[in-house]
């Protein structure tokens, strides 16, 4: 579905991405994981069309999308759920969602997706008029991806779901990305939460200072030595 081929991205004199080259086949859970500069937040975002790479390729079903504007890339399938949820905190959880399908004209299969985010997400159900900078952290990132997902999109691309959130909320966002593509939708996730990301990833990459250094099936990954010693605490 999307192929990424020698991808580099230089902000000035900084060399951010440096041939990086990776694939995310349809229906697949695809993860990179590495630490804090690594990379991985400018790989989605050079994918979705917000940072244009300097070298490279970047195709969604064999089409070059390299130079395509953000919002024609919304509509082209591929969506991004950012860092830190990015909620319109003054708006309604219900005008989140209708933004979040501001693409689409197919009222009726809206209509499907809004009761498709309330059997995922009861709480975003029971909040629906309330402003969306009221929430929690837990249900603000549900919220993210409900908006996210109103969109219908062919690739869901997730930037640290998990991040700031307890325990137990984590492994509900989990649990919830798992659902997701049991019913088909192919997600690309970048992850700090290298254990969680690895268990559920049909194959992940390893991104080290904007290289890609290790990759494998996730499975694989969590009994990597190399793996388990920078990123599983062990």
């Amino acid at each position: 579905m999307l192929k990424i081929n020698d991808l580099n991205v230089f902000f000035g004199g900084i060399h951010a991405l440096k041939g990086i080259t990776f694939n995310v086949p349809k229906g697949k859970v695809i993860t990179l994981i590495g630490a804090n500069g690594a990379g991985k937040s400018t790989t989605l975002r050079t994918i979705c069309g917000l940072i244009r790479p300097q070298v490279g390729e970047i195709r969604l079903n064999n089409q070059l999308i390299n130079n395509v504007n953000a919002d024609k890339i919304v509509k082209k399938g591929i969506v991004l759920i950012p860092e830190g949820r990015k909620i319109f905190p003054n708006l309604t959880v219900q005008e989140n969602l209708e933004l979040g399908a501001f693409a689409r004209t197919d009222k009726v299969e809206i209509e499907k997706d809004y009761q498709w985010i309330y059997e995922l997400f009861p709480r975003v159900k029971e909040r629906l008029w309330q402003k969306g900078g009221t929430l929690s952290g837990g249900e603000q990132q549900m919220l993210a991806i409900s908006r996210g997902l109103m969109s219908r999109p062919k690739l869901l691309m997730m930037d640290e779901p998990s991040l700031g959130l307890a325990p137990l909320l984590v492994k509900e966002i989990f649990d919830i990305i798992e659902r997701i593509h049991q019913e088909g939708m192919t997600v690309l996730l970048v992850e700090q939460n290298a254990f969680a990301a690895l268990k559920i990833s049909d194959y992940a990459y390893v991104l080290e200072t904007g290289k890609v250094v290790l990759q494998g099936a996730g499975n694989e990954l969590l009994q990597d030595k190399r793996v388990k010693e920078a990123y599983l605490g062990e």
